[in-house]
């Protein structure tokens, strides 16, 4: 058993939410980039990622990841898991800028939620009752939101499920969080630098816009990896039952930034559908912290 002495948790701390605050405060990043293609945005995430990246193994001693790609094994499971990160960063930049913050947010809240489910279907894993309550409430959660709106909140769905299956993916092969971005934006960059060089030719590129969107679209990739290195280090000094509660900071200051910073609507009725999912993700807590015990 791992022992956590109070320093290491302290720092353990400091480094989650820095990572979870980070990715919680990423949609003010997006809302800069707001003028530029998400498709584009994307691409370039993808291209200065890997590049940032590759600098940072490189000054670890570790220039040669990338030969992890010649092992057929290890091509496939990569191969899936950039699928899966490359459908979720596009889906997320795309919703917080067309006005989707909130509903972003319900996709991180529900999230772990739905990892459960994907342990059940793919790993054959067994559901508590408490688990099988905390689904139940979230469903409940989606399905109000449907009946109160009249449309099925695929985009919430859709980035949960995207991300839970990177998730999945990412379980075929043990693999530490750099190297996996590396290896994942690797796969992906040919189609990116390939996209960009396409549309920067017809005369709408992203590189067109000026010096100060050209630095946001490279510093894409410093805003993507180091939030990485934070849990990384993070997820070794703190318990996993600690580290489940800090991560729905993420989606909290999301939501936040939705309604109060970009105005975008919160109903009554949305609070309602929101609390079952909350209630959902507290008892999935609950679970896990005992299961853990």
């Amino acid at each position: 058993m791992i022992q956590h002495d109070e320093k290491s948790l302290q720092r353990g701390a400091l480094f989650a939410f820095a990572a979870y605050g980070s990715w919680g405060l990423l949609p003010l990043f997006w809302k800069l980039l707001s003028s530029v293609e998400s498709t584009q945005i994307l691409a370039c995430r993808v291209v200065f990622s890997l590049v940032f990246v590759w600098i940072i193994l490189a000054l670890r001693g570790k220039a040669r990841w990338w030969t992890l790609l010649l092992n057929m094994q290890n091509l496939k499971a990569l191969a899936l898991s950039a699928l899966f990160i490359s459908l979720n960063w596009g889906l997320y930049i795309w919703a917080v800028n067309s006005a989707h913050t909130v509903e972003a947010s319900l996709g991180y809240y529900i999230n772990p939620l739905v990892n459960v489910l994907l342990g059940l279907l793919f790993f054959r894993e067994r559901l508590s009752p408490l688990q099988w309550s905390a689904v139940a409430l979230a469903a409940s959660g989606v399905l109000l939101m449907t009946t109160f709106s009249g449309v099925f909140p695929w985009i919430s769905l859709a980035l949960a499920l995207s991300f839970g299956l990177y998730g999945y993916a990412k379980k075929k092969i043990a693999l530490a969080s750099l190297e996996g971005l590396a290896s994942e934006t690797l796969l992906l960059a040919p189609l990116a630098i390939g996209f960009l060089l396409f549309r920067q030719s017809h005369g709408n590129g992203a590189f067109s816009g000026g010096s100060i969107q050209i630095a946001l679209l490279v510093s894409s990739g410093v805003i993507t990896a180091l939030p990485l290195l934070w849990f990384a280090r993070a997820a070794k000094l703190l318990p996993l039952s600690t580290l489940g509660f800090i991560q729905f900071l993420s989606p909290t200051l999301q939501l936040a930034l939705g309604v109060l910073v970009f105005g975008e609507a919160f109903p009554v009725r949305n609070i309602i559908a929101f609390a079952f999912v909350w209630a959902g993700v507290l008892l999935y807590s609950v679970s896990y912290i005992r299961r853990k015990v």
